[in-house]
């Protein structure tokens, strides 16, 4: 409930004040609501649409899918007794159990289809698209009931509303295809999209770094071109990959430490300089592309290729196992970079204090923290892990560097960030769901669908504008970011 008790005089009793709770939450579910009924419902056609299971590479092996199924079995077990023992106690769970819980469902659900030797599941769009119709129209109501009693809508609400969505949109835009029976990969699908999404969560967790300190990185596009510059060139030179990391670690710092001194210390409008950096670095980079790059490639532009490397045991669990666990350096550095970050920010001293000085820096620098050195070594921090992202362009992606090829990247990385809302697991989703949509482009295009790829490549985009505005859910960048602090 939305309320709350005001102090009153001795002997009276309290009074109780309801506070406003905003209708963008139900109007939102509610537009979405109706537009899945008329695509997913009245629109969704007769065919029916075939999902693979399995990697075409080869078959899980039985003792994974076992192994998976009873350790996800365990797990989903210990996480609802967890839950359970909360609500008993009639306080709310700590918030990292119910995803928890809801990722060891979903996996032991993929285990037992592991298990049971399930390698495609055919699904009927006009039956599937009612459904999941009918339980966006029905979160929706309930939603809109909330707001009416003057009480937030809540946030499993909201998840279940997403997924609904995301299967049902999924079975219809596969449906669609030219076949009788269009058939999709999910496996591949998935695979792509994590693969796709890497430089996006680097450079989404650059700007984390950076803005949660109070600096505007619009500079994450320059970071991650020059990082894939230079590992591209530093890997050709001494034929070993680790230097072409460590080049663009240091590139990508480098182009932060502009960012850093210019708004820093001579105060210029961050989001101008980040603008002016992203033109120069792409300046820059196709000049040496055209003077030095094309002139001798063998000896600066053919840089050894980062493969994958499979994680035994983990890599062969049924459908995520090749998804997650048979990644490049690249690929699970990501993995760590998430964990890393998220648990510095919110678990740890430092992290308090970057999050106080990007929500009130003078607050901070009375507590004896130097504010902009702070802001000064997270915005180089910032470049260095933007940078480490561009090296996956050159390589992982492709084994040499070419002109912009980061192809406007960055700023789908800085959209991931605020639709993650500026939390290092939500910029981490956010990037995945730009992967998905990036991948299904090319893949609706294979199977004939007749939705336009042009509508794949803007439904992200949409979505974030939906969670800006707060129709999804309240996103809200720190306080003072973009503000130069000056001391008094």
């Amino acid at each position: 409930m939305s309320t709350t008790t005001a102090p009153a005089p001795q002997g009276a009793a309290p009074a109780v004040v309801v506070l406003p709770v905003s209708r963008k939450a139900a109007v939102g579910l509610s537009v979405l609501a109706l537009v899945a009924l008329v695509l997913f419902g009245f629109l969704a056609g007769t065919k029916s649409a075939s999902f693979g299971l399995v990697d075409t590479g080869r078959e899980a092996s039985a003792l994974a899918a076992w192994l998976a199924l009873a350790v996800t079995l365990i797990a989903s077990a210990w996480f609802g007794y967890l839950w359970f023992r909360a609500r008993r106690a009639g306080h709310a769970p700590a918030r990292w159990v119910p995803g928890t819980l809801a990722a060891a469902v979903v996996v032991f659900l993929l285990s037992v289809l592991g298990v049971a030797g399930v390698t495609v599941i055919t699904l009927s769009a006009p039956l599937l698209g009612w459904l999941t119709a009918l339980v966006m129209l029905a979160i929706a109501a309930y939603s809109v009931w909330l707001t009416i009693r003057r009480r937030r809508t809540p946030r499993w609400a909201t998840a279940v509303f997403a997924v609904a969505f995301l299967v049902g949109f999924l079975v219809w835009i596969v449906a669609g295809g030219r076949d009788q029976t269009p058939y999709i990969s999910l496996a591949g699908l998935l695979a792509g999209a994590v693969t796709l999404s890497v430089p996006l969560v680097f450079g989404s967790l650059s700007g984390v770094l950076c803005e949660r300190s109070g600096i505007v990185n619009i500079a994450i596009e320059g970071q991650l071109l020059m990082g894939a510059f230079s590992a591209a060139v530093g890997a050709t030179i001494a034929h070993n990959v680790y230097v072409g990391l460590a080049s663009a670690a240091i590139a990508g710092a480098l182009v932060s430490l502009v960012l850093a001194l210019v708004s820093i210390k001579y105060l210029v409008n961050q989001i101008i300089v980040g603008v002016v950096l992203n033109v120069l670095v792409v300046g820059l980079t196709n000049f040496l592309f055209s003077t030095l790059l094309t002139e001798d490639p063998d000896g600066l532009n053919k840089p050894p290729h980062l493969g994958s490397i499979e994680i035994p045991i983990l890599a062969d669990v049924p459908v995520i196992g090749p998804i997650l666990f048979r990644q490049s350096l690249v690929g699970y550095l990501m993995y760590a970079a998430v964990i890393v970050v998220y648990v510095g920010l919110f678990h740890t001293r430092w992290g308090l204090r970057v999050r106080a000085v990007g929500e009130h820096p003078q607050a901070a620098d009375t507590l004896g923290v130097n504010v902009n050195r702070t802001r000064f070594w997270n915005t180089i921090l910032g470049g260095a892990v933007a940078g480490i992202g561009g090296s996956f362009f050159t390589l992982v992606a492709v084994d040499a560097f070419s002109k912009e090829m980061s192809a406007g990247r960055g700023y789908i990385a800085l959209a991931a960030l605020i639709f993650g809302r500026w939390n290092p697991i939500g910029a981490f989703l956010a990037s995945l769901l730009f992967g998905f949509a990036d991948n299904l482009q090319s893949i609706i295009t294979i199977i004939g669908s007749p939705v336009p790829s042009q509508f794949m490549a803007m439904l992200p985009y949409v979505v974030t504008v939906f969670a800006v505005a707060g129709l999804v859910g309240r996103s809200r960048p720190p306080a003072m970011e973009g503000i130069p602090y000056v001391k008094q």
